[in-house]
């Protein structure tokens, strides 16, 4: 209990700030008698085209508090889908283009990104019992720079986002700013770090379960300026720690195969990251206790891949050779994963 009155009292002053942004009563748009674009009714014909599909690139996906729904994108519409698997249904259906969407702490509001209104912002909806989306509105009113990656803080009134900043390059960096969920006429936030250049890339920001602490990635390549040709095996990204109410910030996941996409369990145990192994992206798991990072065990495994070219199975598998379910990384004594026990339930994704 000391720990958290302590953590509340810290955080006050940023949420504080947050709070004054916002403001029940919204301000009138200056001029008013001009014609506004709408991006969900432009001028010009229009027409309609059917889809129907099973599978789906650049994705994003969150699962509901109480583990029962996901929820993805595709395509610019968002979609609800029972966590067994079966029929999705659409939750947007607009030309407005929608992703990025994630669930708010009770399960009855979602966050995501929109260019409804004109340029890519925050909004918020509520989702009701039957799954439905009902009252969107515009949390963020950013009119240059764009934002994305919402994500809720666990006390479920603010949500944090990275806000994207372009110089000479449409890549651009970015930083994480906190904005109270109920909007503001100004929709204005508070910023909670800075970009390192205007090169070089930062966000994917992501709570601990007690709203102390913020995590997030960053290029820390050496110089200013973006390059396309990196080693991939090398360290792009580190992911950060920063406590919200120390004010500190430290590197928290480094070394070989860099680490992206930061995602705390939900008794804050564990992080889950992603993390480059040679040519292909690897989940993996840091115990917080312990330091320890290791790819999850059965449930989580992927593939198992052998030296050589395109020599890959799953294991535990009938048609994967037992010297090949039994091998996760480089040979022993290179100083890196050793082999493992070949066997049910014993499957690493490297």
């Amino acid at each position: 209990m000391q720990a958290a009155r302590f953590v509340g009292r810290a955080l006050v002053s940023i949420l504080c700030a947050a709070a004054t942004l916002h403001s029940a009563a919204q301000a009138p748009e200056a001029g008013a008698g001009s014609a506004k674009w709408d991006v969900n009714n432009p001028p010009g014909g229009k027409a309609s085209a059917s889809l129907d599909t099973r599978t789906g690139t650049w994705m994003s996906v969150d699962v509901s508090p109480d583990g029962r729904r996901l929820v993805f994108d595709l395509l610019g519409d968002l979609y609800l889908l029972p966590i067994e698997g079966g029929e999705a249904k659409a939750l947007t259906h607009s030309m407005a283009w929608e992703m990025q969407a994630r669930f708010s702490p009770d399960g009855k509001r979602l966050a995501y990104m929109s260019d409804g209104g004109g340029g890519d912002n925050i909004w918020v909806a509520d989702l009701d019992e039957a799954g439905a989306l009902r009252n969107p509105r515009e949390v963020t009113r950013e009119p240059f720079r764009t934002l994305n990656n919402p994500v809720w803080h666990p006390n479920g009134q603010y949500l944090a986002a990275r806000k994207h900043y372009t110089g000479t390059r449409s890549l651009g960096s970015g930083e994480i700013w906190l904005f109270h969920a109920a909007g503001s006429p100004e929709g204005g936030g508070v910023q909670l770090n800075e970009k390192p250049n205007w090169q070089k890339d930062l966000g994917e920001p992501a709570f601990s379960p007690d709203g102390r602490y913020l995590y997030y990635s960053q290029d820390t390549t050496p110089g200013s300026s973006f390059e396309y040709n990196k080693d991939s095996n090398g360290q792009i990204y580190q992911v950060f720690r920063r406590d919200l109410a120390e004010g500190r910030t430290r590197a928290w996941i480094s070394g070989p195969g860099g680490a992206v996409r930061p995602t705390p369990s939900p008794d804050g145990k564990f992080l889950a990251f992603v993390r480059r192994v040679r040519n292909q992206s690897t989940l993996f798991l840091k115990d917080l206790a312990s330091a320890r990072s290791s790819p999850p065990g059965a449930a989580w495994s992927a593939t198992c891949r052998r030296p050589g070219p395109s020599r890959a199975c799953t294991r535990p598998s009938p048609g994967c050779p037992a010297e090949r379910r039994s091998w996760c990384g480089p040979p022993a004594g290179s100083g890196g994963w050793t082999p493992l026990p070949a066997g049910p339930g014993r499957s690493r994704s490297m």
